[in-house]
């Protein structure tokens, strides 16, 4: 592993102004410590070891200060709604009292505007926690890789035994009627080992309200497995997901997918994996410690800290962090190689910690052939019109052609119109400016143009500005000039 050539907390080698922005995203570690041993887990199985000098569950001090803190944020900067995820380690570890105990003192704190959720491997879910997580407000979602062979290649207890059966029976609890308002959905981590179709179709099967697919957290220096050396593994994955699921008329939300396809019409995404939207999350340790996204824990020891904490310091603080605040400003954080990228407006770069190479995060990620290939593949594709076939073009070799010959070519021609208006009409309308009445008559020859009465100032000319479509038919973001406008008849 290289180490840092700057120091962690310095985000970029490039200098950039860093600006901190509101927080309205919170990662609250109840549990420092897992009941499970999963070999891809990158809390406990990465660079970063500092969750072993941390307590064991957070307790009551620790809560009301981080609750405080979050409050105060809020009132600060006006927000409406304020997202806490009770995570770990394996948060079910604290038990069903203290979890109460942390509920009832952020919503004292935060009342309506707190929205919470809890992320768990399922193994500890029982009817009594069900019961307090629909009692209080709290989604759950749970980690689940498949089937039974996918799911326990991975997440095994430390003697060798998988969880899949015991996850299997905690979703079932979730299903239940009475409890079914609690089941916030899935969280399936990516393994091209696994067949892509076996697993999508048993997540179904568990009738999350969604589903999120998470890459492996890796980087440059410990780079995802690519079996065979296969170049895009994940993408392929990734797009016989969104097969399966295009076929099977989407009957579940896929955040990743969604995100990106939402990214493609011109809209923003819903996960901090894509998308240039900033990303307003701060994670609170078990000793009160804020730090940065989880995933950096892959990068180097010590790689989340951000030296701050909820007994001596503000949120506002934690914002300024460097390393938080590039993430917040969308392309003008990302390095120079993403921002040239015809494709950075949907992948935005991909995560932050996948990312890291040489002692900083001012890279693409790892994955960026990946993301490209999956991009690539979830563009819409024009369907074909008719072809001309031999006879067809024989016929027109001939002189004029037959009137059915005309007639076809009629078909063909209005089936291409169509196909640009689908694919083209959407997009040239949001980029098209507003045009003026008579804008293109300002001219001297477009004066001549108005005194001879071939033109009106008083009606639209010419056409707007095009959107230009770059490389493999992806939206560049750009315009290209218009032609010369035509006033009037030629």
């Amino acid at each position: 592993m290289t180490p840092p050539s700057t120091s962690p907390g310095s985000a970029r080698r490039s200098e950039r102004p860093a600006l901190g922005g509101a927080i309205s995203q919170y990662v609250l570690k109840v549990a420092a410590r897992c009941d499970l041993a999963c070999d891809h887990c990158y809390v406990y199985e990465s660079a970063d070891q500092t969750w072993r000098g941390r307590p064991h569950c957070i307790d009551a001090s620790t809560v009301d200060a981080a609750a405080r803190r979050i409050s105060e944020h809020a009132d600060r900067h006006g927000l409406a709604r304020v997202r806490v995820v009770l995570h770990g380690g394996e948060p079910l570890l604290a038990g069903a009292d203290r979890l109460r105990d942390i509920v009832d003192r952020l919503r004292g704190a935060l009342g309506d505007r707190l929205e919470l959720s809890l992320q768990t491997n399922g193994v500890l879910l029982d009817e009594r926690l069900c019961a307090l997580f629909v009692e209080q407000g709290v989604r759950v979602g749970v980690s689940l890789d498949g089937d039974a062979t996918a799911h326990d290649r991975h997440r095994r207890r430390a003697d060798g035994r998988g969880s899949h059966a015991e996850v299997r029976q905690a979703l079932a609890l979730l299903r239940r009627p009475g409890f079914r308002a609690a089941y916030a959905g899935l969280l399936c981590t990516v393994d091209p080992a696994n067949d892509p179709v076996a697993v999508y179709d048993a997540l179904v099967a568990e009738e999350p309200p969604a589903i999120d697919f998470l890459l492996p957290h890796a980087n440059w220096e410990r780079p995802p497995v690519r079996p065979g050396g296969e170049g895009v593994p994940y993408a392929r994955w990734l797009l016989a997901v969104h097969r399966r699921w295009v076929e099977t008329g989407r009957p579940v939300r896929i955040r990743l997918l969604e995100s990106l396809r939402a990214t493609i019409g011109g809209g923003t995404g819903d996960t901090e994996a894509v998308g240039l939207g900033p990303a307003a999350l701060v994670v609170i340790e078990t000793d009160g410690a804020f730090e940065q996204v989880d995933a950096l824990k892959t990068a180097f020891e010590g790689a989340p800290a951000t030296g701050r904490s909820v007994f001596t310091d503000t949120v506002d603080d934690v914002a300024a962090h460097p390393q938080i605040a590039v993430r917040q400003i969308g392309l003008a954080g990302l390095c120079a190689t993403c921002r040239a990228c015809a494709v950075v407006r949907h992948c935005g770069g991909g995560h932050f910690a996948h990312r890291y190479r040489d002692g900083h995060f001012d890279n693409p990620s790892v994955y960026c052939a990946d993301l490209k290939a999956l991009i690539a593949g979830l563009l819409p594709r024009p369907p074909r019109p008719p072809g001309l076939d031999q006879d067809l073009l024989d016929d027109l070799g001939t002189g004029h052609g037959s009137s059915a010959t005309l007639a076809r070519l009629t078909v063909v021609q209005d089936s291409i119109v169509r196909v640009y208006l689908a694919v083209l009409g959407p997009r040239a309308d949001r980029d098209r400016s507003p045009r003026r009445p008579g804008r293109c008559c300002a001219s001297s020859t477009a004066r001549t143009r108005r005194r001879s009465g071939r033109c009106s100032p008083t009606r639209s000319c010419g056409p707007g500005p095009r959107p230009r479509v770059g490389p493999a038919g992806i939206w560049a973001g750009s315009r290209v000039s218009p032609p010369r406008p035509r006033c009037g008849p030629a």
